[in-house]
């Protein structure tokens, strides 16, 4: 789950965002504009679930900034990558399949000249091309005009922005149950879409099945985002092998096919699990192609 939250610094705001989280059922926590100076996992209780205790904290310079990402023990392993004042990267390797990817929680500047900072800082970022990284957070800029729902868009703020994003190769997880991520809250609301999310094209191979959906905001003039990370591994449908197929006379050439189809893998449990999946596709394209002559 990811938020700006506008301060953590009263029960209101706890019981918010605890509410949040555990609507959105999420495993990591990254939250912006804190305004705390301190933290531990004493204070951390006071707005998150038990199960969620390591955390990585940057504190906020007087009564504005600060972030802070939060995650369960039990599924992840979490160290510090980088940071610096506008964002907090955490390298993650999950407990359960070892995989290894790096998160960044960005809280960046409203000021035109911290945008302009912030920015070329996003130009020099040197991540490897194979690095499953995901970048999210409130960025405090727009990617086009329609992203405000009122005229007086900074296009020059804008091509920075596009400008940063591309040298990067980033590919955006596309927010489709809403136009704006934030609001003024006035009568006549100014509206607008600032907050983010962007993964490396490594990880779009990793995790294709990447999304991002919202909640209704209460106590802040954010919306929370909830990006869910879906497996490299698409569900497949049931398999069912039917005997009367061995009875078929090309049978046993269609299986001597799907077996020899090259796997190009190395390790041998990965080898004979290609195989497996090849010969389950041959069979099933032939078995559709038997059950179509048979209609016709």
């Amino acid at each position: 789950m990811c938020w700006n939250v506008r301060g953590i610094n009263s029960d209101k705001k706890w019981n918010a965002i605890r509410d949040k989280v555990v609507e959105s059922n999420c495993d990591i926590i990254c939250l912006q504009e804190t305004k705390r100076e301190h933290c531990d996992l004493k204070f951390i209780k006071q707005f998150c679930p038990v199960s969620f205790d390591k955390f990585e904290f940057l504190p906020s310079m007087g009564a504005s900034g600060g972030i802070i990402t939060i995650w369960k023990s039990k599924l992840f392993e979490g160290n510090l990558a980088f940071s610096n004042p506008f964002s907090l990267s955490v390298e993650f390797r999950s407990k359960h399949n070892n995989e290894e990817w790096i998160l960044t929680n960005v809280y960046a500047p409203c000021t035109p000249d911290g945008k302009r900072i912030f920015t070329d800082w996003m130009k020099q970022i040197q991540m490897p091309e194979d690095q499953n990284w995901i970048i999210l957070g409130d960025f405090n800029l727009m990617r086009d005009p329609s992203n405000r729902n009122k005229p007086g868009a900074d296009l020059n703020e804008i091509f920075m922005f596009n400008e940063a994003i591309s040298s990067l190769g980033l590919v955006e997880i596309n927010l489709d149950d809403r136009l704006y991520t934030w609001s003024n809250k006035q009568v006549c609301p100014l509206m607008e879409k600032i907050d983010w999310c962007f993964t490396s094209q490594a990880w779009t191979l990793s995790y294709p099945k990447t999304s991002i959906k919202s909640l209704v905001h209460e106590t802040s003039d954010h919306v929370p985002l909830v990006i869910s990370v879906g497996t490299s591994i698409p569900r497949s449908n049931v398999f069912r092998f039917e005997n009367y197929w061995m009875e078929h006379e090309h049978f046993w050439e269609i299986v001597q096919h799907g077996w020899s189809v090259p796997t190009f893998q190395m390790d041998k449990a990965k080898v004979i699990t290609a195989k497996f999946k090849n010969l389950r596709r041959v069979l099933r394209a032939w078995q559709s192609n038997i059950s179509s002559l048979s209609l016709t």
